[in-house]
């Protein structure tokens, strides 16, 4: 089944769209773009709203829009890698988008069943895995829509959501 572009996928979706990251770190330039310049000190205006990622927000704010509900968790080690500290300063654009997202730390989901990839899942029955390299650069994306795994993925996510933190409580260590 090929992979569809993200319009699609989260166009596709009705209800949710539910997104597991359990990576410390993904690929990033750290010689130029937005990593190098945060190392650099740059920092995001929360009131600069054209300064953030697009097009991805618009089209979270436009999911959201809709009435799908768009959750985001993340499992990370602690103390937390650079590109985690990276990603929670910046975070609050996914909020301002509509997105929902909390933190769990590593630590706490050692007792949790949870699929080898991180996943998006659109109403609960349509996987699309994003597979990375040992580098974290993207290896692709790969769709499913086999009951058992949504399943998983369901409860995967559900478990970790309901011991997550909030974004905005979450305390970077």
């Amino acid at each position: 089944m090929q992979v569809p572009a993200w319009d699609d996928l989260l166009g596709s979706a009705q209800k949710s769209a539910v997104h597991l990251e359990m990576r410390d770190s993904y690929a990033v330039d750290y010689e130029t773009g937005p990593f190098a310049d945060w190392r650099a000190g740059h920092r995001l205006d929360p009131d600069d709203r054209a300064s953030w990622w697009r097009p991805w927000l618009d089209l979270i704010a436009g999911t959201v829009a809709r009435g799908v509900v768009v959750r985001r968790a993340r499992i990370v080690s602690e103390p937390v890698s650079e590109y985690t500290r990276f990603l929670h300063s910046g975070t609050f654009t996914n909020a301002a988008a509509g997105e929902l997202i909390r933190w769990l730390p590593r630590r706490q989901a050692s007792d949790l069943a949870l699929p080898g990839n991180d996943f998006w899942l659109i109403d609960g029955s349509l996987i699309r895995w994003n597979h990375f390299t040992g580098e974290g650069a993207s290896g692709g994306g790969e769709i499913s829509k086999d009951p058992a795994t949504a399943a998983l993925c369901a409860d995967a996510f559900e478990a970790v959501w309901e011991r997550g933190i909030p974004h905005d409580q979450y305390e970077i260590r």
